[in-house]
């Protein structure tokens, strides 16, 4: 198939490689090296040969990956793929997302919240940015030490929603302090 693709060919083609790495039909580096190509990809020959090793992807209602505890703590760390966009929701728990060593195919992730009687924490990589503007808390307060700004080939985290007694924390990872 020598037909061109269009950035919304590459974008779903890389949320099954995605679904793949979460299901554990590729491992972390198979997952970057076919990204790497998907993103890159100028047909749909180019597309196919990443995929047709791998099941049918059925589509997730609007594309959204949900989250949610109503008692315990939502936590997501270490080596984990990031969808595109993150429901999360929590009703006597805390979030804490930690993007530093996650698998994140997109430039732009939306993170929509819904907690009740808990806070959020969402540590990101150095350099990426977060937009909080579209969070609202009833009795505590966002708190964001990271830059809002989008910027070019940066990562931007777009925190949407509500919490009614808690807040939300955006940080970069803290710095380790060594003696030797």
């Amino acid at each position: 198939m020598q037909m061109r693709v269009s950035d919304e060919d590459r974008e779903r083609t890389t949320q099954q490689l995605q679904q793949a790495f979460s299901e554990g039909r590729l491992n972390r580096s198979e997952l970057e090296e076919r990204l790497g190509a998907a993103l890159s990809a100028k047909t749909y020959g180019d597309l196919l040969e990443l995929i047709t090793d791998l099941p049918a992807v059925q589509p997730q209602a609007d594309g959204v990956v949900e989250l949610g505890s109503k008692n315990g703590n939502v936590k997501r760390s270490g080596d984990w793929a990031v969808p595109r966009r993150l429901r999360v929701a929590s009703k006597y728990g805390s979030v804490e997302l930690d993007f530093t060593e996650a698998v994140i195919p997109h430039q732009v992730v939306d993170v929509e919240l819904d907690l009740t009687y808990g806070s959020a924490k969402i540590i990101l990589p150095e350099g990426a940015v977060a937009n909080v503007d579209g969070f609202q808390a009833d009795w505590g307060h966002p708190s964001t030490k990271v830059p809002s700004r989008p910027r070019p080939g940066v990562l931007c985290v777009v925190i949407t929603g509500r919490a009614k007694y808690g807040g939300l924390t955006v940080r970069y990872p803290r710095k380790r302090w060594f003696t030797h």
